[in-house]
């Protein structure tokens, strides 16, 4: 089959195309720069971008099918670049896809439209949009309209599409730490508490895996949830020290905690011209992003990896990279720090 790939050269997007490539299909990218070359993989590329209908267009023609992974993975973005990518871009590969006559579209769209909650409540695919939840945070509402974009197209008879909403995507060959930022703050030892809340994570290549299968065995219209167990960040904790020798932090915030400390952080961000990476991902780490994916296993022959094997790669492929060095950004424990010194307390 001839494959169309957006955001072919992103974490997700190398290895959905060496899962196609090895299965024997016919793969194209649609890519921003030569900087990363695809033929290494054994795919083609087309240089453009999602907010470029015309090279959308270009690089639809004579595909079966599309695989849409292009997207910006910020959860401190501009909310109008955000929409713009996410938005807009699903709207012209949906619109470019449609006029070449392409056969069918998977969508890659996040568990975390659906899949979020202050309590440990697990969701599936009929669970409703968590609008209320992640109204705050722009990059899931982008999500969720791209993902409406996507599936309104099929219910339109425009094209068949299939929504993939995996979980935080974990593994080896993150070059640019989109989804490892976790891992690698832990292996530096940056992180001063264990959050309060819970998460889910799923190998990168078993959500490679899934597009492939999405091609021939997904139903279009349907949404497929992805991921693992669902764990505690402290068991999460657990599982990472265990398999890097790296001691877990031995304070567990609560919920309030949590919640303060991101209002907190969030005003010294204001009059101190921080990032703000810390207030937002106490806020997150606040809540619970718990989801069931059975249906993905009985449709998809989804089969997770075991999650210590995952972690296991992951860390090894950091390693790999050379020595960790702790990041200037400023940290959740050493903004702690810095007030208790100017308070006398330490």
């Amino acid at each position: 089959m001839k494959v169309l790939v957006t955001g072919g050269t992103g974490f997700l997007g190398r290895h959905v195309v060496r899962e196609l490539v090895g299965a024997g299909h016919e793969v194209r990218a649609l890519v921003r720069n030569e900087s990363y070359s695809l033929q290494r993989e054994g795919a083609s590329q087309h240089t453009g971008d999602v907010l470029d209908p015309e090279s959308v267009r270009a690089a639809c023609e004579a595909q079966e099918a599309v695989i849409h992974l292009a997207g910006l993975v910020d959860h401190q973005g501009e909310p109008s670049d955000l929409y713009h990518v996410h938005v807009e871009g699903t709207r012209h590969v949906v619109n470019a896809a449609a006029d070449a006559g392409v056969g069918r579209m998977v969508h890659m769209s996040s568990s975390g439209v659906t899949a979020v909650s202050t309590e440990p409540d697990i969701f599936n695919e009929t669970s409703p949009y968590a609008l209320e939840t992640v109204r705050r945070w722009p990059y899931y509402l982008s999500k969720i309209f791209a993902e409406k974009v996507a599936l309104e197209a099929h219910a339109n008879g425009k094209l068949p599409v299939i929504v993939l909403n995996p979980s935080l995507l974990l593994g080896p060959d993150d070059e640019r730490f989109s989804s490892s930022d976790v891992i690698m703050r832990f292996l530096r030892r940056e992180l001063a508490a264990v959050p309060p809340g819970g998460l889910n994570f799923v190998d990168v290549r078993d959500c490679a895996r899934a597009c492939r299968s999405a091609l021939s065995e997904g139903r279009p219209g349907e949404r497929y949830l992805l991921g693992g167990p669902n764990m505690t960040f402290g068991a999460f904790f657990e599982l990472l020290g265990r398999v890097s020798d790296v001691p877990v932090p031995t304070f567990t915030a609560n919920r309030r905690l949590g919640t303060a400390t991101a209002k907190f952080l969030g005003g010294l961000e204001a009059v101190g011209g921080l990032e703000g990476d810390e207030s937002v991902a106490y806020a997150m780490a606040s809540h619970f992003w718990y989801l069931d994916a059975n249906k993905a296993r009985r449709e998809l022959n989804f089969r997770p990896t075991n999650p210590e094997a995952t972690l296991r790669d992951a860390v090894k492929w950091i390693r790999s990279r050379g020595p960790l060095e702790r990041s200037e950004k400023a940290t959740f424990g050493g903004l702690i720090r810095d007030v208790q010194r100017l308070l006398g307390r330490a």
